[in-house]
């Protein structure tokens, strides 16, 4: 979306502060915190590809919201939506995608087709950059709001054409309810310690996402003027892409391999953060790319784990731990700017290896 590189510098723009940002960044969350649990339970009951479609047209309700009432609580209303259209996509994306290919024998292929999945949306930045810029200059940040609800709409119309295998329940989940899916969804974290661990990690390695929407305030701390922010940071996400790409080849790495990796980006992610020049942007893409590859792989390692109907809604308990997890980054942010940020991110690195290992069969997660 062309407002993605631009919406953290609209805030500045409309004079609010970095804690009123953060602000707006944290309801963003807490509105996930409410709602992603249901929403994975919802998808799992009803539709996964419906679930999509909902999401494409609130976070489009979000941007139109922006554009109509650009001052702070226009943009907490915007976030608000995009946050539930956030948590209706969160599980139901993976879970139709893991599904799909179960249904045709290849859930192996997983890991490789999320990678590349996460490597085309990250890929899709480069031309919203472009797009960000060409916007920007021809009608400010109005026009590149419209443009991304009008984008957003247009996925949401895609997302009918989706494919959905059918499901098959589980012995937890044989009564067709809300509740009885929420309940079984819990059973599985609560009963496979491998699924609890792997939930965890996600959540954890899920929170750092957040990162994203500071790159646009680091490279104008960091001496980028806004005209040039969006393509200033074009680095960030194709070194993303490349590194979500790997994530399929790098499935089998062993757990202390992938803490290595990522804590060797948080060192690198610290050193920027001292140097604080426009160079520094390239040490970010680097730590952004690792970053993605071990998440890619964390994230198929949850997956392979879960042996459920229940699996958007598994998922989605993950995604609530993502949300909660995002508030640390923010306050992170707040006080220590990305050099605490990369501090916590080195402490993940070691807790890596004892949440995950090496990928197990289906038939030894259920045990």
């Amino acid at each position: 979306m062309p407002i993605y590189p631009l919406y953290a510098l609209l805030f500045a723009d409309r004079g609010l502060s970095d804690g009123q940002i953060s602000a707006l960044l944290a309801i963003w969350s807490s509105v996930g915190i409410l709602a992603e649990v249901p929403t994975g339970v919802l998808a799992d009951h009803f539709s996964r590809r419906s679930a999509l479609v909902v999401a494409g047209v609130l976070q489009a309700g979000g941007y139109t919201l922006w554009a109509l009432a650009p001052g702070f609580l226009g943009f907490a209303g915007g976030f608000a939506l995009w946050g539930l259209g956030g948590a209706l996509a969160s599980g139901a994306r993976e879970a139709l995608v893991y599904d799909g290919l179960a249904a045709l024998g290849a859930e192996d292929h997983y890991a490789r087709l999320s990678g590349r999945i996460m490597s085309a949306g990250l890929l899709g930045q480069l031309p919203a950059a472009a797009a960000a810029t060409v916007l920007y200059a021809a009608g400010g940040f109005a026009l590149a709001t419209w443009v991304s609800a009008g984008l957003c709409l247009a996925a949401a119309v895609l997302a009918t054409r989706l494919p959905e295998a059918p499901r098959q329940r589980d012995a937890e989940d044989d009564e067709p309810t809300y509740l009885a899916g929420l309940r079984a969804g819990v059973a599985v974290i609560a009963r496979r310690p491998g699924v609890r661990h792997a939930a965890l990690a996600v959540a954890i390695l899920n929170g750092f996402d957040a990162l994203d929407e500071y790159f646009p305030l680091i490279a104008r701390d960091w001496g980028v003027p806004t005209g040039l922010n969006p393509l200033a940071t074009l680095a960030i996400p194709l070194v993303g892409a490349v590194g979500a790409a790997l994530g399929g080849p790098a499935a089998r790495l062993r757990s202390a391999t992938l803490a290595g990796w990522l804590g060797s980006g948080a060192i690198i992610l610290g050193a920027a953060s001292l140097w604080r020049r426009p160079g520094g942007l390239a040490a970010v893409a680097v730590f952004y790319g690792v970053y993605r590859l071990v998440l890619v792989v964390v994230d198929a390692r949850l997956q392979e784990r879960i042996t459920s109907a229940s699996r958007a809604t598994v998922t989605s308990v993950a995604g609530l731990g993502s949300e909660v997890s995002a508030f640390g980054l923010y306050a992170a942010w707040a006080w220590g700017g990305i050099g605490l940020v990369a501090a916590v991110v080195l402490g993940a690195a070691f807790a890596l290896p004892r949440l995950i290992r090496r990928p197990v069969s289906a038939a030894a997660a259920a045990r």
